[in-house]
């Protein structure tokens, strides 16, 4: 038997690593912010209005979420062009017949259609990126319409720049439906996200778990 030698590699850069962690913790608090701003009825009371000021703090949580994850994204943005190649806009944005290829491979494996294969991608594979890439958009999606919302209430500059939203998709209701639609496409793929990681990490054997705190994975040759 002949062991196979192993490399520890930095992949992920620190900002990179912020980066995932701000938008999960954005994310997950969006989520359940928005669940209770959408049910809004179903918690009233005929309390006094000082004992129900909770209400606003959770509508305060949730656009001062929103408005870390603009930001966050915006940096983001910038670093896949100055990051590593790890972190570049390439490894999200298929391109060649090649890549593409990869991609259905990729898939194949995941669905249990492929062996694993014996030297995974260290960092992105194809259909990992491309997923990315969809969450991205999909997050710029849902940023649009909250603020969308949010600017015919706010004095802010930013909320302001999307008051062109609400009439175009025909009223504030539509708009509203959409949101907390998009706001499940995230609940699913945040529960496949999970999934993917631990199958990953038992799969590869690449330290995937740890190497979103320290940067490092492991290649096998």
């Amino acid at each position: 038997m002949t062991s196979r030698a192993l490399e520890r590699v930095y992949v992920w850069e620190i900002p990179v690593r912020l980066f995932h962690t701000i938008t999960v913790a954005c994310i997950v608090t969006l989520t359940v912010t928005g669940l209770i701003l959408g049910r809004a009825w179903s918690l009233a009371n005929a309390a006094e209005a000082w004992s129900s000021f909770w209400f606003g703090w959770v509508r305060f949580l949730h656009f001062a979420a929103a408005y870390i994850l603009v930001f966050n994204l915006v940096f983001r943005i910038y670093w896949a062009f100055v990051g590593n190649r790890h972190a570049r806009w390439r490894e999200f944005i298929p391109v060649t017949r090649e890549q593409w290829r990869k991609v259905w491979r990729a898939l194949r494996v995941n669905l249990w259609l492929e062996p694993w294969p014996r030297t995974p991608a260290i960092g992105h594979n194809p259909l990992q990126g491309l997923a990315y890439l969809g969450v991205v958009v999909l997050m710029a999606i849902q940023m649009v319409l909250g603020f969308g919302l949010y600017g015919a209430m706010s004095e802010g500059w930013l909320p302001r720049l999307f008051t062109w939203v609400v009439p175009l998709m025909g009223g504030d209701m539509a708009v509203r439906q959409w949101h907390h639609l998009t706001l499940w496409i995230f609940v699913v793929f945040l529960i496949l996200h999970v999934y993917l990681v631990f199958l990953n990490n038992r799969q590869a054997r690449q330290g995937l778990f740890l190497s979103i705190l320290t940067g490092w994975k492991i290649k096998r040759d």
